[in-house]
């Protein structure tokens, strides 16, 4: 799911006050907030070198800062710091939303190409016209 609330296990403190549940819409993750989220995850890593997966699919430390940045995107009284000190189990539920929002991203990517090549018909009705212009 895209958008949603998050009932968090373990509640958090954020301005003063105890959060217990976080709602999110990865819709209105932007550019420059999947662009930070990357940022935040590489940094929040160590990693030096960007996504060592090869995938962004399998990209998990993404997925939970994008999850991060669906929550900030409807609560921008919200940062990433706060976000940063969920814990336990609240850790996967929101890496969740990250991930469903990089899986729904590709699959529609691939459901939108409806186009089927006709390379191969078309060189096999080609190559039986020639052969039989042959005869």
């Amino acid at each position: 799911m895209l958008k949603g609330t998050i009932v968090l296990r373990n509640p958090i403190t954020i301005n003063g006050k105890t959060v217990k549940e976080l709602t999110y819409d990865a819709n209105e993750i932007t550019s420059a907030m999947f662009a930070e989220a990357d940022a935040r995850k590489m940094l929040a890593s160590g990693a030096k070198s960007g996504n060592l997966s090869g995938a962004v699919e399998l990209d998990y430390g993404l997925h939970l800062y994008l999850g991060f940045a669906a929550i900030i995107a409807v609560n921008p009284e919200i940062d990433f710091t706060d976000l940063e000190r969920i814990k336990g189990p609240d850790v996967m539920q929101v890496m969740k939303v990250g991930r469903n929002f990089i899986i729904s991203s590709a699959a529609s990517e691939e459901d939108s190409s409806d186009e089927q090549s006709e390379i191969t018909p078309e060189l096999s009705t080609h190559q039986s016209q020639t052969s039989k212009e042959k005869e």
